[in-house]
């Protein structure tokens, strides 16, 4: 459950490219953390969270895929259903998708519908249990979350469990409880929720900045709510607002999947058809009779950016002056609604301004020195949008130089307008990105959800795009000239102070606003066994079983590089996933951080292109390619169209053979490092881990090198371009290439750009000392001023992915923490005791290494009791170990989970290449479920008694304020 800022309407929520990130870290990274959907991470600036690939040359393509073979009815009580069989694998998405979210509230009640949607996982009059273990019973993939107009929850599962999905749907769609307990507990949930997002300066700066630019619309409150808020929330407050915007006339069901329209649409009456729907519209729902001035914008004339005549004047900004790490700027800009003919203008500028090396804010801010990020996005919703511009700006460069520049470069587009180059390029860009978007069926669901919920018309893409296709050089100097002026800008800046009094003022006032946090005591009883969950399950087609895939084609060149290629003409596209064996594991301590910049700096420049040729050659044709270190290697992974994959392969093959490294991109991407590093190091969690890391791992381990301003200042071109020629090594990378090609073709193809790359030496092999064994419990209280949140870290060093145990590890781990809202650390730290949002466990299990952790995000004054009583749930596992109940449906739900992501090709294309990176035979693919299934009650309690030791671990909380008994850290 997450609070999600903004729904782009012309695309679906991005949530499966945020989860493939995820996976990304997982694997590769020298992260120790194990992060969830749900985690309680706020998901701002959705549109640069998409993937935007396209080709000029599919300039005619329509979104058919998305749209074909859909079914709308719409029933007696007036609930929407939209249908659509999709038979690429066995899975189905359900989702309901209600018209309310944070439009429908005002001060005083704000975030009552985020606080709604926590309820509703609460359970109902006839399942009195936590909706998170059903879906987990039933192997389903499921989460919600809150954004301005809606609220959605969604479920992806085998196909077999979609009538249960439905049932589990109807069920909480009016019979939901709410009683004092489990709100009061709840709210706790809620605040804890939002102490993690006033942890970010991004999020406060985004709250200040939305607040002045809609005073008077609900859309300047935050989705989250306040605290203050929250604390007032009655029951009959919350029992009113789901009696009044819960039921099916206020809803969209949206199904996708393996599925028999005929039967699905019977199954759907039979379900939700007795429902009944609102006797009349309640006042909430009314159109707001307010009309405010956001709406009425006039278009000045032609000359607008440079008149001195107009009767607006641009506002002041807004300062924020707090403790952090880097400046960072955020512009709001008034915009129309989603239906309003400027959107598709509005989308082809912003890409033109913000998307990629050869965009114009790029070029104008980036690769002059003074911001290290640029982000752009606009949001057009039911009632209104606005324009969002975010800047990172690099160390001690003015706020104000920085607006100056884009005013100045807004304003250039103003009056001489934009090259037809640009033009095109943006509009190959999100024309293909509807393709790339919806190649797993849980993204089809949210594009089909939102475009109903949000215009009324499910179809609203495909009008969407034609549209685009007719957009000139005309209509985005119209639409600059008309919505980005100055005086319709609301700013803001983010200032960060060292000033010690000022920090401490902050930090008091951080107090006040979260110390006094809903006080309950939690009954010790109503624990719900496992055995409980199945009477309330609703009645099940089948048993889970696994789905065979077939296995990747593998073959090797004379120089060692491998390959593995895997057939699948589902969409005209194609997923490149890969491996360089030149990580941050070989980095010299004294120049941590060298791996990075040598990996970001690939695609800079080679022998024959210019980084900004490279990036027109890629973005001309939609194609991406992005290179990032990690601690075990260099992860490699592009998508295009499938025409494009010979110019994704040959740009691949000139980048990694023939990079220069030129000086002014060296420095560059130092400068965006030495600021990345100021904001990590501002940052709880990264700093838990820096200094959990160095307490469970030997001074030479790998794990104990971590960049440093100082390390990074002592980085040279030379070093760049020497670390490149020693690691960059045929018989050291691993392709993966999944999607719609010829096969021989593209064996052609490979064996000609990267046949001739030599192979000198023996390849470097890292060396990875053991760790010693703890004595006994460690702790660490590094304090990071200026938060409002804790994240404590707690482990041991663990089995690596070649034990014998790893398979019982996993078992054993999704019961005690793999999931939130299932596992027994979720059930007891958050769902009885309320002191998290978000607690996991997570056994990383490396080639080389592996580590045990427990994470969990607190409010500082409970950071103790949140150790305790998970280091006691550790200690009766521990000793008693789990039951035979558990652990079979366990087995069930990893395998359906397991099911379900393979059916996405990015998590599919991950999952081939982990296995060859961690040394696994490509048969894995298909027995990891078997081997799942034969795992014993036995060898899960032994992996119970010798990998969880209680006794024996590292604590870290880093946070605003000494929490614990630990000794204070250095971070650096």
């Amino acid at each position: 459950m997450f609070v999600l800022s903004a729904i782009v309407s012309r695309y679906r929520f991005p949530f499966l490219l945020f989860v493939i990130s995820l996976i990304s870290i997982i694997v590769f990274s020298d992260s120790i953390t194990y992060a969830q959907v749900g985690s309680g991470l706020n998901l701002l600036d959705t549109n640069h969270l998409e993937r935007v690939l396209g080709s000029p040359k599919n300039n005619n393509i329509k979104s058919s895929s998305v749209v074909d073979s859909v079914k709308k009815v719409i029933l007696d009580n007036g609930l929407t259903v939209l249908l659509k069989k999709v038979d690429i694998a066995p899975v189905v998405t359900v989702q309901m998708w209600y018209k309310v979210g944070s439009r429908n509230e005002e001060p005083g009640v704000n975030g009552i519908t985020h606080q709604l949607e926590h309820m509703m996982f609460n359970g109902t009059k006839d399942r009195p249990v936590q909706f998170g273990r059903l879906f987990s019973a039933l192997g389903s993939d499921s989460n919600a979350f809150t954004s301005f107009d809606q609220t959605v929850y969604y479920s992806t599962a085998q196909s077999n469990r979609l009538e249960a999905l439905l049932t589990l749907e109807a069920d909480r769609m009016q019979n939901v409880k709410i009683n004092h307990k489990d709100l009061e507990k709840e709210k706790r949930v809620v605040i804890s929720e939002l102490q993690g997002y006033e942890n970010s300066p991004e999020y406060r700066l985004n709250r200040a900045v939305m607040k002045a630019a809609f005073p008077e619309h609900p859309y300047g409150l935050p989705i989250g709510g306040t605290k203050e808020d929250v604390k007032k929330f009655s029951v009959d407050k919350l029992q009113n607002y789901y009696k009044n915007l819960y039921s099916p006339d206020n809803a969209v069901l949206v199904i996708v999947g393996d599925l028999d329209t005929a039967k699905t649409l019977n199954d759907v009456r039979k379900i939700f058809g007795n429902i009944p729907r609102l006797v009349s519209k309640p006042k909430v729902l009314e159109t707001q009779e307010k009309q405010y001035s956001l709406l009425t914008i006039n278009p000045l004339s032609s000359d607008t950016h440079n008149s001195s005549t107009n009767s607006l004047s641009p506002k002041n900004p807004i300062i924020l002056r707090e403790i952090g790490s880097a400046g960072l700027l955020q512009f709001v800009y008034p915009l129309p609604d989603a239906k309003h003919p400027d959107v598709p203008a509005l989308d082809v500028m912003d890409y033109i301004l913000t998307e990629g090396r050869n965009s114009r804010l790029y070029k104008s801010l980036i690769e002059s020195g003074v911001a290290t990020d640029i982000n752009g996005s606009a949001s057009n919703l039911i009632e209104k949008g606005w324009y969002e511009l975010s800047v990172t700006a690099s160390s001690k460069v003015d706020l104000r130089k920085i607006d100056r520049m884009i005013e100045r470069t807004i304003a250039t587009i103003a009056k001489k307008g934009v090259t037809q180059e640009e033009i095109d390029r943006a509009k190959a860009q999100l024309e293909a990105a509807v393709i790339l978007d919806n190649r797993d069926i849980t993204s089809q669901g949210m594009q089909l959800g939102n475009d109903q919920l949000i215009t009324g018309n499910y179809n609203y893409t495909e009008d969407y795009l034609t549209a685009v296709r007719q957009i000139t050089t005309q209509d985005i100097q119209s639409v600059v000239r008309k919505y980005l002026r100055p005086e319709l800008k609301t700013a803001g800046f983010f200032e960060p102070i060292n000033s010690p009094k000022q920090a401490e003022a902050n930090q008091e006032k951080l107090k006040k606003d979260f110390s006094t946090l809903p006080s309950e005591k939690f009954s010790q009883k109503g624990k719900v066994d496992i055995k409980d969950i199945a009477k309330y399950l609703p009645p099940l087609d089948a048993a889970i079983v696994s789905v065979a895939k077939d296995l990747p084609e593998e073959w090797q060149l004379p120089n060692g590089l491998q390959v593995l290629m895997l057939r699948d003409r589902s969409t005209p596209t194609v997923t490149l996933s890969g491996y360089i064996r030149a990580g941050m594991e070989f980095d010299p301590e004294d120049k941590a951080g060298l791996a990075s910049l040598v990996a970001e700096n690939l695609i800079s420049g080679t022998k024959t292109k210019s980084a900004s040729k490279l990036a027109k050659i890629l973005d001309d044709r939609g194609a991406d390619l992005d290179f990032q270190a990690y601690r075990q290697g260099v992860r490699i992974q592009g998508n295009s169209l499938a025409d494009d994959l010979p110019v994704l392969m040959k740009v691949l093959g000139d980048v990694v053979q023939n990079s220069t490294f030129p000086r002014k991109e060296i420095q560059l991407s130092r400068q965006q490092a030495l600021t990345a590093l100021k904001q990590e190091l501002n940052d709880p969690s990264e700093v838990a881990k820096r200094v959990f890391s160095r307490a469970i791992y030997p001074k030479k381990h790998p794990l104990q090198v971590f960049p440093t301003p100082e390390s990074l200042k002592k980085i040279k071109p030379r070093d760049v371009r020497e670390f490149k020629q020693k690691y960059y090594r045929p018989d050291a990378v691993v392709l993966v290439i999944l999607g719609d090609f010829d096969v021989e073709k593209i064996r052609t193809l490979i064996a000609e750009e990267f046949g001739n790359w030599e192979v000198k030496g023996k390849a470097p092999i890292p060396e990875y000392p053991a760790a010693a064994k703890l004595n006994g419990i460690v702790r660490f209280n590094p304090i990071v001023p200026g938060k409002a949140q804790s994240i404590t870290y707690m482990g041991n060093t663990t089995i690596n992915r070649h034990d014998p145990q790893y398979y019982a590890g996993v078992i054993l781990n999704q019961i005690l923490g793999g999931d939130t809202l299932s596992s027994r650390l979720g059930s007891e730290i958050r769902d009885r005791q309320g002191l998290t949002y978000g607690i996991y466990s997570n056994f990383l299990a490396r080639k080389n290494f592996g580590t045990f952790l427990i994470e969990i995000q607190t409010s500082p004054e409970d950071a103790s009791q949140a150790i305790d009583s998970s280091r006691k749930l550790l200690s009766e596992i521990h000793k008693k170990g789990v039951s035979e109940e558990e652990v079979k449906a366990t087995k069930q739900t990893l395998i359906s989970n397991y099911n379900v992501a393979l059916a996405n090709p990015d998590y599919l294309a991950y999952k081939i290449l982990k296995h060859n990176v961690y040394g696994l035979d490509r048969s894995e693919l298909q027995t990891y479920t078997e081997k799942i299934n034969a795992v014993s009650l036995s060898q899960v309690n032994k992996a119970a008694r010798e990998l969880l030791n209680p006794d024996k671990i590292v604590v870290v909380t880093a946070g605003p304020s000494k929490t614990t008994d630990g000794e204070n850290h250095n971070i650096q």
